[in-house]
């Protein structure tokens, strides 16, 4: 790394994966960092650098006793042991010797005390929630949550009809399974234990699957405006049922309340979804299949004026980005469930359906909610069913001063957020986004091209001091939405 490299890195301030720390004395702080870095996807930690990102430096002395030090804390204070890598920097100021720590293959990782440590922002917090504790050994492949059996349950809970249906269909031809009793189909089918059902088998098979797991539903909203916090709504219903009967139920209440165009077709037809069915499918299967079954929490599902928002708890796995997923690189959380569910519903598999999605549909939005624990695929409605008449929106820029040009989904979110002089990071983080170069692309730079926003150093972009704030137009232009949604 130079030290243009390291000036770079630090301008971009502390976050999930990059620590500053001035001096480090103590082995057994250094192997909680080195600890939390391990079991949140890796990261850097900078030492001689100050907390506001200037550069202390170190000396020559220093820099041996760091490094002694950190092989120490890495071998003898964090378990499994940790392998970090370093690197000593040359600055003007001295050395900055930069610490990589990779994403733990092993997870978790416990200090000397046997505490569990994760990044949450540019700081670390001691994980005590049994919920949370389940899901790293998850992670690690130690447990799964689709195979956990559910006390109480008995063969007598399958619905017979759906469960034969799907063997026949799947197994019919094959002698494999021939003269074995249904307890013994459902545990050679990875289903149960053979007295009781696992939660793959209550999902796909049980009658009424909510007795026992009441928050497994998906919960539908739709409202007349833009905001979640609107007392209102249009519609709403909570759709139980096994995984088939929900996604069943949850694409009907997205048809009934979406927008059909005609596209040419006579207007004695009923016209197309605004937003292609294909795209729709595929973020709702998602959502039920790769959701975190550790989690006691619904899928939400909320339509409105402007998008569509597809909640589902659990976010991503520390190896996996939103970026990631857009590529098509997946990882199944629930490979059990994951293996019936896709000859049960419209599942392909192998990473294709975001990419999928995305194809017939650009515009939607993955956002990553670590803090939350959740995961939201953001489907922007088309532009024209939710703006103002041409004649009065000052989307159009009709009035001098007002906001010109396009106004996208992306950029609306942005305003939304955007309160009194706001950092960069600030506002990434407000809107939960994890990748600056997709901030910049689709909300930064489209906000200051229509004149919405403004930065307060003009002649400074680049400035580690820059801000961000509403300009007039903008603000009139947010009014106006606000006026019209009341």
């Amino acid at each position: 790394m130079t030290q243009s490299d390291l000036q770079k890195a630090i301008i971009r301030g502390e976050d999930s994966r990059h620590q500053f720390k001035r001096d480090v004395t103590n082995a057994d702080g250094l192997a909680a960092e080195l600890a939390a870095f391990a079991n949140s996807g890796g990261g850097w930690l900078f030492l001689g650098v100050n907390d506001d990102g200037s550069i202390a430096g170190l000396d020559g002395a220093s820099v041996r006793r760091l490094n002694q030090l950190m092989g120490n804390a890495a071998s003898q204070h964090v378990r499994p042991p940790v392998h970090p890598l370093t690197e000593n920097v040359q600055t003007d100021q001295g050395l900055v010797v930069v610490v990589e720590v990779s994403d733990g293959l092993a997870k978790p990782y416990l200090d000397n005390q046997g505490r569990i440590w994760v990044k949450q922002g540019s700081d670390k917090r001691h994980v005590t929630s049994r919920e949370e504790m389940q899901r790293m050994f998850q992670r690690s492949g130690l447990v799964y949550a689709d195979v956990v059996p559910v006390a109480g349950t008995s063969i007598e809970d399958i619905d017979d009809k759906a469960f034969t249906a799907y063997f026949d269909r799947r197994y019919g031809e094959s002698g494999e399974f021939s003269g074995l009793t249904r307890e013994q189909l459902l545990h050679n089918l990875g289903l149960g234990d053979g007295s009781e059902l696992n939660l793959s088998g209550l999902m796909l098979f049980a009658r009424n699957p909510q007795r026992w797991r009441p928050a497994f539903e998906v919960k539908a909203v739709a409202f007349p405006g833009t905001a979640l916090h609107d007392t209102r709504y249009l519609d709403s219903e909570d759709i139980k049922g096994t995984l088939l009967e929900q996604f069943r139920g949850a694409f009907a209440f997205i048809k009934r309340n979406l927008h059909h165009v005609q596209h040419g077709r006579s207007f004695n037809t009923l016209g197309e979804l605004e937003i292609p069915e294909t795209a729709l499918e595929e973020l709702l299967v998602n959502a039920l299949i790769h959701r975190d079954y550790f989690t006691s929490a619904s899928v939400r599902l909320m339509v409105f004026a402007d998008r569509v928002e597809i909640v589902s708890p659990g976010h991503l796995s520390d190896s996996l980005s939103p970026e990631d997923i857009r590529r098509g690189k997946t990882i199944r959380r629930n490979p059990t469930l994951t293996e019936h569910a896709s000859h049960i519903l419209p599942y392909r598999g192998m990473g294709s359906g975001i990419p999928r999605a995305l194809q017939a549909w650009p515009r939607i939005d993955l956002v990553d909610d670590s803090s939350g624990n959740q995961f939201s695929a953001v489907v922007w409605r088309p532009e024209a069913e939710w703006r103002s008449d041409a004649k009065s929106s000052p989307v159009t820029g009709e009035v001098t001063g007002e906001v010109t040009g396009e106004v996208t989904g992306e950029v609306i979110r942005l305003l939304a957020v955007l309160q009194g002089e706001m950092k960069r990071s600030e506002l990434q983080a407000a809107l939960g986004l994890k990748h600056e170069d997709h901030f910049r692309e689709a909300y930064l730079r489209p906000a200051l091209k229509v004149g919405a926003i403004e930065m307060t150093i003009p002649d400074k972009p680049n400035s580690r001091l820059q801000r961000y704030r509403l300009t007039a137009a903008g603000k009139t232009w947010l009014q106006r939405r606000s006026d019209k949604n009341e």
